[in-house]
């Protein structure tokens, strides 16, 4: 294989993955959407069932937004009733995010929203495939990281 070969399919793989990853973004806001919720809020509210009591700075780290975005999400999610902010002692100007019984119900729906996409789509794959699929996808993310630190 040539250079410029190897190159056309790399471009080609890229452009292929962006369109999957758009399609996949569509499919899965629209099954949010029926429960009231944006892909992004749906991401703060599954990830506080991981750990709640994060500040919004930690939580904007943890899903690599902005400590702006955060806090816009955190204000929609709070008028909502889906999360509470409680001062953090010693801490005057940073609050812990906790989800209510109602964010609680929400996130576990959504959770089971795109588990269940995920079960129309990636899990009509052979297991082989999505072994492979994995290491391919973990090859890349090694690549990019690469780049990031130099």
């Amino acid at each position: 294989m040539t250079e410029t070969t190897h190159e056309s399919n790399a471009i080609r793989v890229w452009f292929r993955l962006l369109r999957l990853q758009a399609r996949l973004n569509v499919a899965v806001a629209e099954r949010l959407k029926k429960l009231g919720v944006s892909m992004a809020q749906c991401d703060v509210l599954t990830t506080l069932t991981e750990r709640e009591g994060v500040s919004q700075q930690e939580l904007a780290q943890r899903l690599y937004v902005t400590k702006g975005n955060i806090s816009g999400l955190i204000d929609r999610l709070a008028a909502a009733g889906y999360v509470e902010r409680r001062a953090i002692v010693g801490d005057r100007r940073s609050h812990a995010i906790f989800l209510t019984d109602e964010g609680r119900r929400i996130a576990l729906e959504g959770i089971a929203a795109q588990r269940a996409y995920v079960a129309e789509t990636f899990g009509r794959l052979s297991p082989e495939s999505i072994v492979n699929l994995e290491k391919l996808l973990i090859e890349a993310r090694d690549r990019v990281r690469e780049v990031e630190a130099s």
